[in-house]
């Protein structure tokens, strides 16, 4: 069984099927992957932390001992309660995520304990691997995708995390920092709880941005939100220079799409609302506009309407599916698109 859908893991992880004895957890983002794992383990056994119940076996694990992970499968608890084991690999190597594929068949069809519960995290699992295709296919089991974080979830993953110390963002202050994190969860974690401390647990406090800026610094040169701005106003030299800066900084062709299309949204909406009667500068704070880059925000909006929006958009959904093709070169992709909306934006007047 494939969950894929955001609705469907989340219910999941909240009530896990109790007919699902394996579950595959893998993607890039091992920050998103190691968050789901811990999310689910929490709700199989009273606590994954118990030496007695659990079992924590890694590549390196396997690769010394092959059967270990059956071993593990068939093995009662020691303490009457249900047995975890959990695995996390590495590598990827070949010989190992056979193994592992063949002790999750067996397991998930009910062959070692069926009532033990496997939980197994892994990296980028190619459409090739034994391992995923065996989590697909068995009735007992489930294969669970994790993609890099939307900027939707990145926002509510910082509401959720500052709330349990009773501390938050507002909204301007929400989106100039969800621009600032880095895309991989673990370490944006990291940065929020840093926050957390920073505002002080407990204080009930609503940063603005004003509020951050001692936190946050000076914001880097290569933004692609600030390059994805500067698409929008016509500027078409700086936002590629923006793009290729933050390529040298480790942004991938992607994220620089993805930018392009947030900034987008947040045009479109904007636009719409003004076309329900609120004011333009009211409708741009509506639509998370840091206010540093209000007054380039509304020369924009004054110049793009719905018509031009809806004619680049399907620019943008193509530049993303091309990004995300094997072998696709992400970053003239991204480079491209921007040439595109700043071409557009220059007949537009800006």
């Amino acid at each position: 069984m494939i969950l894929s859908r955001r609705p469907d893991i989340e219910r999941f992880l909240a009530k896990p099927d109790p007919a699902i004895r394996a579950v595959l957890i893998y993607g890039r983002d091992l920050g998103v992957v190691r968050d789901r794992a811990r999310q689910l383990a929490a709700k199989l056994v009273r606590d994954p932390d118990d030496p007695f119940d659990v079992a924590l076996i890694s590549e390196a694990d396997l690769a010394d001992d092959g059967a270990r992970l059956e071993a593990e499968l068939a093995a009662q608890s020691l303490m009457g309660g249900r047995r975890l084991v959990r695995v996390r690999l590495a590598d990827g190597k070949a010989a190992v995520d056979k193994a592992v594929a063949e002790a999750l068949t067996r397991h998930a069809a009910g062959e070692l304990n069926p009532d033990a519960a496997c939980v197994i995290e892994a990296g980028n699992l190619g459409r090739d691997s034994a391992l995923r295709k065996a989590a697909e296919k068995a009735a007992g089991a489930a294969a669970i995708p994790c993609y890099e974080d939307e900027p939707g979830d990145v926002a509510r993953l910082v509401r959720e995390t500052l709330a349990q110390d009773q501390v938050a963002l507002n909204a301007e202050a929400l989106a100039m920092f969800v621009a600032r994190l880095p895309r991989e969860r673990g370490v944006a974690r990291q940065e929020i709880e840093r926050l957390a401390l920073y505002l002080g647990p407990g204080s009930s406090m609503t940063a603005t941005p004003a509020d951050l800026e001692p936190f946050l610094g000076v914001e880097p040169e290569a933004s692609l939100l600030d390059a994805a701005a500067d698409a929008f106003g016509g500027r078409i030299a700086e936002a590629q220079a923006g793009l290729r800066r933050a390529a040298q900084e480790g942004e991938s062709g992607p994220a620089a799409v993805r930018a392009v299309g947030v900034h987008l949204g947040r045009l479109r909406k904007a636009l719409t609302l003004a076309a329900n009667g609120a004011g333009l500068q009211e409708a741009a704070k509506a639509s998370g506009v840091f206010w540093k880059q209000e007054r380039e925000f509304l020369r924009q909006a004054r110049a793009w309407n719905l018509d031009e929006l809806d004619r680049i958009q399907p620019e943008v959904l193509a530049a993303d599916r091309a990004c995300k093709t094997a072998g696709s070169p992400d970053r003239l992709i991204a480079e491209r698109l921007a040439l595109t909306v700043a071409s557009r934006a220059r007949r537009l007047g800006l």
